[in-house]
């Protein structure tokens, strides 16, 4: 597992954003995922639905995902069909039957590929299945180069609240070189069109360390962004997983990383924290700023880091559903296939241990910068400041955190790479293997 973040950006993932790692899900404890489904559920515990749309108008060079490019719309129907037979072979099951969903995420590829005529589409055959009109978040990622009023309008008409605009950069040649399908005048008239709407939330992505930044584009883009005044602004730092073109293309040829060093990105990052506190922001997690931490909240990531049931839908698609992780087929042909024959296309899982469950939601919470211990006592029974008294001890001394008042506070040295830290809370035998 690569989360050396001392110098060069090299391949190998570093965001964590499960435990145990994705390369130990088998197709062996796929019956797990099903009698998770047909088991009667705590009625305390909230459910959410993750929708995976994997097409996009074109590949993005640092992208890892399973997406499509350039489908039609006879393709995307299909898919949208697939969908609706999905959900319907969710619904019934005991674990889901009666259940309200708190939370529903859009994700991708581009969900905003989909017309306006698509999504309506496909709210209108979830509806029969599924509602989301009463859920506190429903969160649709976009490309801006993929939106129109009309679509904008649409997604507040399908009960959208919360937009995800993938910005990533401000400045039209750093876009170019990584592969982006959309330009700046498509952020500001798509910006623009969200604005006009009207959304409870909107976020917007930017990328430190895409392959051309410099000093002087990153600051402006900061200031951009503050301009814009989004409700949330993610910060993610550019990383090479295995499959993306820049990682392909460093194995083949034997290039060194075009992608900013380490060091590089976490002083970007920084830069962008000190920036946005001063224009009114406040740090919401090591990678997300918010105008109002008292209203502003990323209920989708809040559910996800405490255990939550999600049921994944779509190919590709990851869920989490009653103690046990599960992603569906991830060949586009073979999940379709799959579903129309009646079947749910669940391709692995994992059943975690207690123990496993107690790590997981650990460093998922890490990674918000603050983490009180008692809810974890009253969870699991289990004192997390002695479980990782080790780990705390050795990162406190080297300044990533501090731990006083019963609250682990995360610095800002530690927020900058909190993910390079959270593998020495994983059990050993995870601490060097692929993660995914």
């Amino acid at each position: 597992m690569s989360t050396d973040t001392t110098t060069k950006t090299e391949i190998g993932s570093y965001f964590i954003s499960n435990y145990p790692p994705f390369s130990q899900w088998s197709r062996e404890q796929v019956p797990s995922a099903f009698e998770a489904l047909d088991s009667t559920p705590d009625a305390s515990i909230p459910l959410g639905m993750y929708i995976h749309i994997p097409f996009c108008r074109k590949r993005c060079k640092f992208c890892y995902f399973r997406v499509y490019t350039q489908q039609n719309a006879e393709t995307i129907r299909n898919y949208v069909d697939t969908l609706d037979q999905e959900v319907r072979l969710l619904k019934d099951r005991p674990g889901v039957a009666d259940r309200n969903l708190r939370f529903v995420y859009f994700g991708g590829g581009t969900p905003s590929y989909l017309s306006a005529r698509q999504l309506k589409m496909l709210r209108d055959r979830l509806s029969d299945s599924v509602s989301w009109d009463n859920a506190e978040e429903v969160t649709f990622e976009c490309e801006p180069g993929t939106l129109s009023l009309e679509k904008v309008q649409t997604l507040k008409e399908i009960g959208v609240t919360r937009v995800s605009l993938g910005v990533e950069n401000f400045n039209d040649k750093v876009l170019e070189e990584n592969g982006r399908a959309h330009l700046s005048p498509e952020i500001l008239r798509a910006y623009d069109w969200i604005r006009q709407v009207g959304f409870p939330q909107v976020n917007i992505d930017l990328i430190a360390g895409m392959v051309g930044e410099t000093d002087e584009n990153w600051h402006a883009c900061v200031e951009k962004a503050i301009e814009l005044e989004p409700d949330n602004v993610t910060i993610y730092q550019m990383e090479l997983p295995w499959n993306t073109t820049y990682s392909k293309e460093m194995l083949e040829h034997g290039i060194e990383s075009p992608v900013a060093d380490w060091p590089t990105k976490r002083r970007w990052a920084s830069e962008a924290m000190d920036r946005m506190m001063e224009a009114g922001y406040q740090i919401s997690s090591g990678n997300e700023l918010v105008r109002n931490l008292e209203t502003d909240h990323f209920v989708y990531r809040d559910n996800l880091f405490r255990g939550s049931d999600i049921m994944a839908v779509g190919v590709s698609s990851f869920g989490h559903f009653q103690g046990v992780h599960y992603q569906n087929l991830d060949r586009i042909e073979e999940y379709m296939e799959t579903v129309r024959s009646g079947k749910l296309p669940i391709n692995r899982a994992l059943v975690p241990t207690d123990h496993q469950r107690l790590i997981r939601e650990w460093v998922l919470q890490m990674k918000e910068g603050r983490v009180p211990a008692e809810p974890f006592r009253e969870k699991f029974g289990v004192d997390p400041l002695v479980e990782f008294a080790e780990p705390l001890a050795n990162q406190q001394k080297a300044g990533y955190l501090v731990v006083e008042d019963d609250m682990v506070q995360l610095t800002r040295k530690g927020l900058l790479q909190v993910d390079s830290l959270l593998t020495e809370y994983f059990e050993e035998e995870h601490r060097e293997v692929r993660y995914t």
